[in-house]
């Protein structure tokens, strides 16, 4: 079977846009969920999840986060994943944090005892001394060690209260690795990255692969030939002058992708690879919030537009006395075809509901 570059591209949307769910098994097929804070409108978790999820609100992954047996961690970003990947990712600290870590055994301690802690518990019986967090602002530093020790796998987020993370002591099984059950933990890892983000392109599935040093980071000497292994048992083709990779049980479809306009996430598997984005359509999609304002292109936040097969445009949204305010542009021009105009406001329509704003 001779595979073309378009056979890849409704591959790609087919298998990871799949027809609407429950939020449990949506959250199990995907294994882990891209997180951001940015509300603009929703959430990018949210904006995920309302194309894989029968009638999802913004806000219901949150609402419902206790009973899903899933986890926030670190994967190869900070998202979501699903009890049985947090288990491939721990434990990354063995036994407890050392007598030389007397702030952190006294956090913990302090967690033990009060069963759940909002930071601002911690600041307020610790000292409030500051450091710089990643982003240069300034935080507390307990804060700060809350999620190192969160990171770490001592503690774990119970839910969040007005975005906060709330936390409580996690116990990881005790584990003793030999190098063969070493290597089926870290094959489990690339299976997880190969499943959300597939087809993928050689560069991008190495990149990946190595992005797994943050998710297991006492694995991450075994990262390399752990691209070999995947090399060598993942379904292959090499198209377009590039070697693409992909579950070995799955096969191309024949089917079209059907034809809806879709609002994409910035980091939606589908959309999170920019490579192979620009490969699929043919031009470059960049995340600009955090762009100059007079260097942006596309828009503070803008979420690409996907009609059929094709990602002809983009999208931005303000929302401004109870409506949605969108914004379209166009990558070359409308498209002509007359279902586009119908299927265009029922993706608005769908928006709206998913947003939670009034209709009439």
């Amino acid at each position: 079977m001779t595979i073309a570059l378009a056979d890849l591209r409704r591959f790609a949307i087919l298998r990871s846009l799949f027809p609407p769910t429950s939020l449990p098994r949506a959250v199990e097929r995907l294994g882990f969920v891209q997180a951001d804070p940015i509300r603009a409108p929703a959430r990018a978790q949210d904006l995920t999840l309302r194309h894989r999820v029968k009638g999802y609100r913004a806000g219901d992954l949150d609402r419902r986060y206790a009973t899903l047996g899933i986890a926030e961690d670190f994967f190869v970003n900070y998202g979501f994943v699903t009890g049985a990947v947090q288990q491939l990712m721990h434990p990354r600290a063995n036994g407890r944090p050392g007598r030389r870590d007397r702030k952190s055994e006294q956090l913990l301690a302090f967690v033990r005892e009060r069963g759940e802690v909002h930071p601002r518990d911690l600041v307020a019986h610790f000292s409030p001394k500051s450091v710089t967090n990643y982003w240069g602002g300034s935080s507390a530093a307990t804060t700060h060690l809350l999620d190192a020790l969160h990171y770490r796998g001592f503690l774990r987020v119970t839910r969040r209260e007005a975005g906060i993370r709330l936390y409580t002591i996690h116990e990881h099984p005790a584990r003793s690795f030999d190098e063969r059950s070493r290597d089926s933990f870290v094959d489990g890892l690339v299976d997880v990255v190969v499943n959300c983000y597939a087809p993928l392109p050689a560069p991008t599935l190495t990149t990946l692969i190595r992005r797994l040093r943050y998710a297991a980071p006492q694995w991450r000497r075994q990262l390399g030939s752990a691209i070999v292994r995947a090399r060598k048992r993942l379904a292959q083709a090499r198209v377009a002058g590039v070697d693409w990779y992909w579950p070995a049980s799955e096969r191309l479809p024949r089917k079209a992708a059907p034809d809806l306009v879709r609002f994409l996430a910035p980091f939606d598997p589908v959309v999170w690879d920019r490579a192979r984005f620009e490969i699929f359509w043919g031009w470059k999609y960049r995340f600009e919030a955090y762009t100059p304002v007079p260097k942006r292109k596309l828009g503070y936040y803008a979420l690409p537009m996907l009609w059929g097969d094709d990602v002809v445009g983009w999208g931005t949204f303000a929302i401004e006395r109870g409506r949605l305010r969108p914004r379209i542009g166009y990558v070359r021009s409308r498209p002509t075809d007359p279902r586009f105009r119908s299927a265009l406001a029922e993706e608005l329509d769908r928006f709206e509901r998913f947003l939670g704003l009034s209709h009439g």
